[in-house]
This record gives structure tokens, C-alpha cells and sequence, in this order.
């Protein structure tokens, strides 16, 4: 996380799902001809078939990859006792955006540490355009730059203003965006801040307060004042290196936040200095912010409190994000993080997210050029969110303009989120993800959530190396704008 610590990776450790039965794509069958030779054991790659007490089982029908299978049990059987079909319920989850492959993808890269061999679209969804539609222009194989992992450096400097503030440097090119505590667990936000520390980069608190779990990973907190003001003192701004307003989300623009009156537990109202059982709204704009001038006084109100904070500003994307960001530069801003209208929870509705801003893969280039032609684009970090899903998607936003980028809903789906969108509902998840409910909080420990965001994105740091490799590159910063690495599906070959 700085420049005079040596840092070391953590390492993969599998974490396999906490549910009894993990969804997969295919369902496998075995009649009552197996005789339980054991073929099907041996000749799985997988690990699909067990033998126990001379009696061969299908344990693991979530590994199975199907009729992509180089050696499938199916053929191999010497009794045809074996068949697979797809698994209806694999098809019910998701949606365009994260898609079953997309779901099932992250979750295997949770468990592994790795990408998907086979079997999964691990690389887009199937929404029709945004990421979905771009393509990274790969060298061949062979043209790889033959370097180890070590070699490619893939930290981000997020304050290049040269000031007195913090100089604080991250490990990967992403950190954790805000999910305030009442929205999510504890268990989900001390999740992230653990994952964080361990891969030297940070996370966000959200606007929902300091929890004191989090206190021990002070150097990885991001702390966010939000147009609510819930839980915002002065002593967490003194304790932490970097602070984020919050003055717009990309999924809602112009409407705000909410959090309903269920979700508004005791501990949840403590923090936000709430009444519980109440619904808490957070207006939309700061109504303190009309101008530049008055930005300026925001980020001088922090840099009084904590002289040495990093600053960020968190805005979506009007048609005139580029007037914005380089308006927060002069007021003083080290990071402008631009968040896209593809992100949010289940909580965010869709009549917003599909019809309000700018999409995010249009903003970045557009912010990045004016950077540029103002000549201030080397002394600003330009973070992009909303909608990041993939270790492909990261490049791709990256290689439009972006330094680095803060992501959301990908970490609620290594906690095995399925994409149920009622986030928002009084006990909230099922899964025990996005709920205060004190019973369903226990469906997760933060041992488990912590090695699965790791596994993660250790599996994402390995894919951008893999890509950087084939791009000719030793570094994430040459990447940065690299717009000619990318094709567009509806130009190619016309």
C-alpha cells in the first residue's frame, strides 16, 4: 500500500460453497447399471465423481462442464450408466447483465482462485452492448512477453498531486466501492476490509457509518461523507488516509439513497445516529454544493480535519461529466471516481439505472481527453465503477481511459450472491449478504468471506497479467488510454 513496505500476496486457499448443494450448469444422472467400477472416477479431470465405501457417488454436479468435457464420463462409462442434462435452475439466475455464466464463473474463481477452464463464459455477459459488445485485440500466444508474474506491475498511485496528503499507493488496480453498514452486514463489510488489507489495496465504508470491527484496518479505509451525513465525525476522518464524497451514485442519479424502516436495526441506528425502525433518506444533491466554489469548501473542510487525506470525489455521468471532473481537480480533488449507470445493489431501480446518465464506457474516454487537453490528466486519478464485473471488463475500461476501478456487486457474488435484486426488502437477502437480520447475518462468517474475495481477485490479477503479457505491456499504467487495443463487435470488418 506504499512505497517503503514490501508487499506479499496472500495465498489461493480453496473455499468451496457454504450451501450443501452448489448450482451448476449440467445435472448429471446415473442409473442403477453403474457398477461402480470407478471409471468415471479416474477419468474425471473435474473431480464430479467420488468413491466411498466402494460405492462411486456425483458430489460435485456444480464442477461438471458438460459437453465441453475433453475425456466426458458419458462415453467412458463402460455401462452407459452416466448422462448429463443442463440445470433448469441454472437458467432462472441472473439477468443480461450477469448472466448464469457470469454468476457461476465468479463463484468457480472464488473457490479456485482461478478462471474457469472450460464450461463458462467467464469474459461478457449477454446484455447487447456496453462491455458486453468491446473485444481486447490479443497478440498471439507466442508473442507474449516472456516475463514471470513478478515483472508486471500492477499498482496505482492514487494521489500524483505531489502534496502534503498521503501517498498512497495500491497493489491492484481496483479497491472496494461503498456499501454502507445497513444495507450489508458487518460480516459482508468486514469481509472486504480484510480482503483489502490482504491484497494492499483498500475499501469503502459507505454512508453508513464506522463500525468499530474496522478499526483495526484503519490504512485500508476508504471513509465516505454522503449527502446524509450518517455516521460522519470527526475523529474517522482523522483516522483514515483517503476520503470519498459521495455526491452522486451512477444507478440512481438525482434521487438519492433510502434504506427501509426494517433494515433500521438498533445497531444500524446507533451508527447513523438514527431512530430504529424508521426509514432514513439521504437527499439528493448536497444542498451545501451549487458550484465549484462550494466544492472547493468541502474538500477544504476535510483537508482541515485530516491535512494528510487523500480526497476523492465520487460523481455519475451527466452529459457534462467532463466540465465536472476537471472542476474537482481545481478544487482540490486527488481521485475523480466516476461511476457508471450499469451498477448498484437490487436496491437500485431499473427505471433509473436504464434511463439516467451517461454509460461508463462512454464517460471515461470523454473525461480522460479533456484531462488531457486541459493538461492536468498526470495529476488526477480517474476511478471508474458501475457495472465492472470481470477481469476483462476492468481492462477494457482501463484501456478507455481509467487509472483504476472501484467494484461493487462482483464481491457480493464471491459471497455466492444470485442476483435476486431484494436487496432493498425488510430482512433483506437470503443469503445472508444484504440484510441486517441478526439470524440470517449467521448464514456467513468473515473467515469464509474474506479467503473468497481473495480467491477472486487473486483469479482477476492473474487474468490482467495474462492480458497485459499479451498486449506487450509490463505495466497497468501503459494501458491507460490505449483505446487502439480494442474492437467493437458492430465495426469489425466493415
Amino acid at each position: 500500500m506504499s512505497d517503503n513496505r514490501k508487499f506479499h500476496l496472500p495465498e489461493v486457499v480453496r473455499t468451496p460453497s457454504r450451501f450443501r448443494n452448489a448450482i451448476g450448469k449440467y445435472r448429471l444422472n446415473r442409473t442403477d447399471a453403474c457398477t461402480s467400477c470407478g471409471k468415471c472416477v479416474e477419468i474425471c479431470p473435474y473431480g464430479v465423481h467420488v468413491m466411498k465405501r466402494g460405492r462411486v457417488y456425483v458430489k460435485n454436479h456444480y464442477l461438471c462442464i458438460g459437453k465441453e468435457c475433453p475425456n466426458p464420463c458419458t462415453l467412458g462409462c463402460p455401462e452407459n450408466a452416466l448422462s448429463f442434462r443442463r440445470n433448469p435452475t441454472f437458467d432462472t439466475m441472473g439477468d443480461y447483465r450477469w448472466t448464469p455464466d457470469l454468476l457461476a464463473s465468479t463463484w468457480y474463481m472464488s473457490e479456485f482462485g482461478d478462471v474457469p477452464k472450460a464450461g463458462l463464459n467467464y469474459r461478457t455477459g449477454d446484455s447487447g452492448g456496453g462491455f458486453d459488445k468491446l473485444r481486447i485485440k490479443l497478440r498471439k500466444e507466442e508473442e507474449s512477453l516472456d516475463l514471470t508474474d513478478e515483472d508486471i506491475d500492477l499498482s496505482v498511485e492514487l494521489n500524483r498531486r505531489e502534496d502534503n496528503a498521503h501517498r498512497v499507493k495500491i497493489e491492484v488496480p481496483f479497491y472496494g466501492g461503498g456499501m454502507s453498514y445497513g444495507s450489508v452486514s458487518v460480516t459482508t463489510i468486514l469481509s472486504r476490509m480484510k480482503a483489502a488489507k490482504l491484497l494492499g489495496t483498500l475499501c469503502c465504508t459507505g454512508e453508513g457509518g464506522y463500525p468499530d470491527e474496522l478499526k483495526p484496518y484503519d490504512d485500508n479505509v476508504i471513509t465516505q461523507v454522503a449527502t446524509g451525513l450518517f455516521g460522519v465525525r470527526e475523529e474517522t476522518i482523522q483516522r483514515v488516509r483517503m476520503v470519498e464524497f459521495k455526491y452522486a451514485q451512477g444507478a440512481k442519479p438525482g434521487l438519492g439513497g433510502h434504506l427501509l424502516a426494517d433494515k433500521v436495526t438498533p445497531g444500524v441506528a446507533r451508527m447513523r445516529e438514527a431512530v430504529a425502525g424508521f426509514p432514513l433518506f439521504s437527499p439528493f444533491p448536497f444542498h451545501s454544493v451549487y458550484s465549484v466554489e462550494d466544492h472547493k469548501k468541502h474538500v477544504d473542510w476535510i483537508k482541515a480535519i485530516n491535512p494528510k487525506a487523500v480526497v476523492s470525489v465520487k460523481v455519475s455521468t451527466p452529459t457534462d461529466v467532463d466540465m465536472v471532473a476537471v472542476g474537482s481537480y481545481y478544487a482540490g480533488a486527488h481521485v475523480i471516481h466516476l461511476d457508471g449507470s450499469y451498477g448498484g445493489t437490487g436496491a437500485a431501480p431499473e427505471i433509473a439505472k436504464k434511463n439516467i446518465s451517461m454509460p461508463i464506457e462512454y464517460a471515461i474516454p470523454k473525461v480522460h481527453q479533456f484531462l488531457i487537453d486541459e493538461g492536468v490528466r498526470d495529476k488526477v486519478t480517474v476511478i471508474a465503477s458501475g457495472g465492472i464485473r470481470t477481469p476483462h471488463d476492468l481492462v477494457k475500461i482501463i484501456a478507455l481511459g481509467a487509472d483504476a476501478v472501484c467494484t461493487g456487486t462482483s464481491d457480493m457474488v464471491a459471497l455466492e450472491c444470485i442476483r435476486c435484486h431484494k436487496c432493498e426488502s425488510g430482512r433483506g437477502c437470503a443469503r445472508g449478504i444484504a440484510t441486517t437480520d441478526t439470524e440470517l447475518v449467521q448464514l456467513m462468517n468473515n473467515d469464509w468471506g474474506t479467503q473468497r474475495i481473495v480467491n477472486m481477485f487473486l483469479a482477476w490479477r492473474k487474468e490482467i497479467i495474462r492480458i497485459l503479457k499479451r498486449l506487450g505491456m509490463k505495466s497497468i499504467k501503459e494501458l491507460v488510454g490505449r483505446k487502439d487495443v480494442l474492437a467493437h463487435l458492430d465495426y469489425i470488418n466493415k
